[in-house]
């Protein structure tokens, strides 16, 4: 375990441990809601704070995440409304510091945020969860210098840091390595309308992980009214250059986040019978619309119908040789899968995944195998082997998905326990309240 995984599990003793559900070889027969996307509820706050006219965001997500990105956008002065229905209404305003931003552990709040900031007047601070220190963000930081903003980090290129705003951002070309992560790019992407020349940004690394996310940022800038370009496929660079203009509020509804439906989808391949996940978009840009075909290849049988998607396991769980480069967010969820198969599964092209909320890769393999588990780790893949599980303690290292995968494995390795599964508050709201009632319904 490299030294990100330890320092996720340095609270351990002190973590509560939740008991999961075993459920055996009783069958699923359930019909779920999930919540709103995080990654388009936190764009949609951003493009909305922008805006010129107010916006209304319905069936936003309500998770630590978007708390801390409305917390953050009301910090350097936008308007923010929560409704009784828990919808959003985002009333743009001028931003102005001085200012402090808690970015917790999101990615998106840490680099979407900052290149928002410096259109503020004042000093606006940034700083978060130990964690967040440790997570790259330089990219974003030197593109900001590049355009002029003045920061003051220490050297270190990372959190905490101070950005020094006047008022406005000049724009221009930007080159960018973003092979750790995708959101470099879309953080530039999202403030390149409020600039005055606008923003041009040229992938420069070698591998672009996540590309769904950068669609997703682009489609989402396009229905706000922002003009778009972006480099051919199979061009030799990555680039995207969005114009100066004014972006226009909307009144949009927020898809349900198809990553988290991984857990509950799963238990029907897991335990058997089926689960039906209700509004599943017929089209969308969501990296976690890939589970159809990852699991449909893992032996389950996918149905889209008027009410939403519906999964139903078929009584085996077969291994998968996938690449998962660009839905690495699925990746623990799948490794969950995986361990439970009949045959042995390579998961490909997650080498970026040790650099999230903790070292994804090193964490599954190690709680895999204290289980009884065959992980075999590379340092771009897992290599996850056949191999009767027994009971422990799964511990999370304050991942969200790292705890829901212990969950899944519960269902039929009877006495588990997850260690601190209030860190899925990150992305679902009550993940084990809706766990149980996946369970009880008949």
């Amino acid at each position: 375990m490299n030294s990100s995984g330890d320092a996720g599990s340095g609270s351990r003793a002190t973590q509560e441990l939740w008991s999961a559900p075993f459920r055996g070889s009783r069958p699923v027969n359930a019909t779920i809601e999930i919540p709103g996307s995080k990654s388009v509820t936190n764009r949609a706050l951003i493009l909305a704070a922008l805006a010129s006219t107010p916006s209304t965001l319905r069936k936003p997500l309500h998770s630590r995440d978007s708390a801390l990105m409305i917390a953050g956008l009301k910090a350097i002065g936008c308007g923010i409304e929560q409704l009784a229905n828990g919808d959003l209404v985002v009333t743009p305003e001028k931003f102005y510091g001085p200012a402090s931003v808690d970015v917790g552990n999101a990615g998106t709040v840490m680099r979407f945020l900052p290149p928002v900031a410096a259109l503020a007047n004042g000093l606006v601070h940034f700083d978060g969860d130990p964690r967040s220190h440790e997570r790259p963000l330089g990219p974003v930081i030197a593109a900001l210098e590049d355009l002029g903003v003045t920061i003051e980090h220490g050297g270190r290129y990372s959190l905490p840091l101070t950005l020094n705003g006047n008022g406005s951002l000049h724009g221009g070309s930007i080159d960018v390595d973003a092979t750790s992560s995708s959101q470099f790019i879309s953080a530039l992407l999202l403030v390149g309308p409020a600039t005055q020349e606008g923003i041009t940004v040229t992938h420069t690394g070698s591998t672009l992980p996540s590309m769904p996310h950068i669609e997703m940022t682009v489609q989402m800038l396009r229905e706000f009214g922002a003009t778009v370009e972006l480099s051919e496929p199979g061009s030799p660079k990555h680039w995207w250059r969005v114009l100066p203009g004014a972006l226009h509020g909307r009144d949009m509804v927020i898809e349900p986040d198809l990553s988290n439906a991984a857990p509950f989808m799963s238990a029907a391949m897991i335990c058997g019978g089926s689960v039906t996940v209700k509004d599943w978009p017929k089209q969308t840009t969501q990296p976690g619309d890939q589970l159809r075909k990852i699991f449909a290849a893992m032996g389950a049988k996918i149905e889209m119908n008027d009410r939403g998607l519906t999964i139903t396991g078929t009584g085996a769980i077969h291994g998968i040789d996938v690449d998962l480069h660009d839905v690495g967010e699925l990746t623990p969820s799948i490794a969950a899968v995986a361990a439970l198969a009949d045959t042995p599964s390579s998961l490909r092209g997650i080498g970026h995944l040790r650099l999230h909320e903790t070292d994804r890769l090193a964490a599954l393999a190690a709680e895999i195998n204290a289980l009884g588990g065959d992980v075999d780790e590379e340092e771009t893949a897992l290599h996850i082997s056949p191999a009767p599980l027994h009971a422990g303690t799964f511990h999370s290292y304050e991942d969200h998905r790292l705890a829901t995968a212990g969950a899944m494995i519960g269902l039929v390795v009877e006495g588990m326990k997850v260690e601190n599964i209030a860190t899925t508050q990150k992305t679902l709201p009550d993940f084990p309240g809706a766990w149980a009632d996946l369970l009880a319904q008949k």
